[in-house]
């Protein structure tokens, strides 16, 4: 287990009494994510980012917020705190495990789920969602991030792996799609960020992107995450659930691009 180390006074160190924390790891968010266990008390994260312009902590919190408010399962916000330097968000956890990691169901099962939390959330009216996340808004925001060096590009997919930021936003530009399907996206919707539990789903974690955006920048993460954890194989029986068995393979290869840069 690791210390607290220095947290800000007020709400959020009040509320961590009697708890020990570990490291979470999984993924690939820029804040410090840790898990928060104590003898007798509900199991917490707590996420740490340091302070600047690509934050993404606030937009989190306000997107679970709207979330919860919309009547779908997600994690409690319970404090947040930020000092200039750094920025704090302690949330509550939802029960179950991630797809990724829920052994007890099959892959077919998980990925069927996954399709139906998708259905779910697109399922949400556009007008009320505050946040937005079409193309006019997400390719600056995507060219900011690279001009700043937000943009690893050592990370990138194997397809594109060796080929410099400025290349595929240059080819974001160029390969743009005239029109957007738009719906109530989760943003990031990679089965680690989706809950089950007891065969059941049980809620969206990791929402700092959430906004309004073509489905497809669900469905081409989604593809992608089935492909990278369970095989080629379980991307069918997904787009079947969710009713969308042939999808179109460049809108595809775009929103896969697209988070190249997020």
């Amino acid at each position: 287990m690791t210390s607290f180390g220095t947290l800000p006074a007020g709400p959020l160190t009040a509320r961590l009494s009697g708890y020990r924390m570990e490291r979470d790891a999984l993924g690939r968010s820029a804040a410090r994510v840790f898990r928060l266990e104590g003898e007798g008390l509900p199991a917490l994260y707590l996420k740490i980012e340091e302070a600047g312009p690509f934050g993404e902590l606030a937009d989190e919190a306000a997107r679970l917020d709207w979330l919860k408010a919309a009547g779908l399962a997600c994690p409690d916000v319970i404090a947040r705190e930020g000092d200039g330097g750094r920025n704090w968000l302690l949330i509550g956890a939802l029960p179950g495990s991630d797809l990724a990691s829920a052994a007890a169901l099959t892959p077919l099962a998980r990925v069927e789920l996954l399709a139906q939390a998708l259905l779910d959330l697109h399922r949400l009216p556009i007008a009320s969602c505050p946040f937005d996340h079409r193309l006019e808004k997400r390719l600056p925001a995507a060219k900011a991030r690279m001009e700043a060096g937000f943009v690893d590009e050592d990370v990138f997919d194997a397809a594109r792996l060796g080929k410099s930021a400025a290349a595929l936003f240059a080819d974001l530009e160029r390969l743009k799609p005239g029109d957007e399907d738009l719906v109530v996206t989760h943003g990031d919707a990679c089965l680690p960020n989706f809950i089950a539990l007891d065969g059941r789903f049980s809620g969206y974690i990791d929402c700092s992107r959430l906004g309004v955006a073509d489905r497809y920048q669900d469905i081409a993460l989604a593809c992608r995450s089935i492909a990278d954890n369970f095989g080629e194989a379980l991307v069918q029986p997904f787009l079947d659930r969710y009713g969308l068995p042939a999808p179109d393979p460049a809108r595809l290869d775009y929103y896969q691009l697209l988070d190249e840069f997020f």
